[in-house]
């Protein structure tokens, strides 16, 4: 399995030159079944990595463009009263996937924004009065351009907290970008057909076995004080739920690595990703990201490792 995943990896670095991390980390979230936030540019490839990635595991996906003309129903579905039976029918939306891509999540309102809550905080959608579960696994990959862009809207604080981990994705340095332009002259668009490298059922075993990986009270200390330090220090606000996604990540990555246990270095080395985009600094300005990162960075630094 790891050997799959492995190859999944190689398949992702080779779609998005220059993606070594980023696709390390939409990995590990899909090993601790998380949803994840790409942010970035437009054209660095954010669409690129998340559908490379689905067309690599054999399940449902679908693909919803957040568009400020999109209405809550486009994405959990909705009821249509049938005149031959005399009943409604339910019409599921495109969150009854296996993997969603919701791109550019940004462009629409936070109140649209919010018919996602249900699905990636329960796994579940309730419409009409009627809650109907969603497939194993789900996972939600969304892509955000930067906030300076022309019409887009900041994800309100709750969404961004149900995300397990935020991938920031910048412009590679000149020897990748002038691979990337011989790519193109080369063998055109990189959007080709791929098979599928393993299937669902397979993804969720993974996920129970990354789930399974120790850790000893010692590395839950360490990472109750990470987020506590974050807390005290210049962070306004920081939920709960931190803690356990670092914890969730830091097993996935240990899976990973095929360590037999989770150590330190696997927490620092997904922190910044999970935490960051939760860290809502007293002086930041609208947009940031550099901030929270070095934030995060500081206090790796001065917490002792157990």
């Amino acid at each position: 399995m790891r050997q799959l995943l492995h190859a999944l990896h190689q398949r992702l670095t080779e779609t998005v030159l220059g993606a070594e991390t980023p696709s390390f980390l939409l990995i590990t979230a899909l090993l601790a079944n998380g949803h994840v936030l790409i942010q970035g540019a437009p054209g660095i490839g954010k669409t690129s990595l998340a559908a490379a990635l689905a067309r690599s595991i054999d399940a449902a996906f679908s693909r919803i463009q957040f568009t400020p003309d999109l209405l809550p129903a486009d994405i959990t579905g909705y009821s249509i009263y049938q005149q031959g039976t005399g009943a409604f029918q339910f019409i599921p939306g495109p969150v009854f996937s296996n993997i969603v891509l919701a791109d550019e999540i940004n462009r629409t309102s936070p109140r649209i924004q919010s018919a996602l809550f249900e699905c990636m905080s329960e796994q579940q959608v309730t419409v009409d009065g009627v809650t109907r579960p969603l497939n194993s696994p789900f996972m939600v990959i969304a892509t955000q351009n930067n906030l300076f862009s022309t019409g887009t809207f900041p994800l309100p604080e709750p969404q961004l907290d149900r995300f397990l981990l935020s991938i920031n994705m910048t412009l590679p340095d000149l020897d990748t970008q002038a691979r990337l332009l011989q790519m193109h002259a080369q063998r055109g668009p990189q959007f080709q057909e791929t098979s599928p490298l393993l299937g669902a059922a397979e993804i969720r075993a993974a996920q129970l076995e990354a789930a399974a990986v120790p850790i000893n009270d010692r590395l839950c200390r360490y990472i109750t004080l990470i987020c506590e330090s974050l807390r005290r220090g210049d962070g306004a606000n920081l939920s709960a739920r931190a803690a356990i996604a670092v914890m969730r990540a830091a097993q996935a990555a240990a899976w990973l690595d095929e360590a037999k246990a989770v150590y330190p270095d696997h927490v620092k080395k997904i922190a910044a990703a999970v935490l960051a985009h939760r860290l809502v600094l007293r002086d930041s300005r609208h947009g940031q990201t550099s901030a929270p990162l070095a934030a995060v960075e500081n206090v790796l630094a001065k917490v002792p490792v157990p």
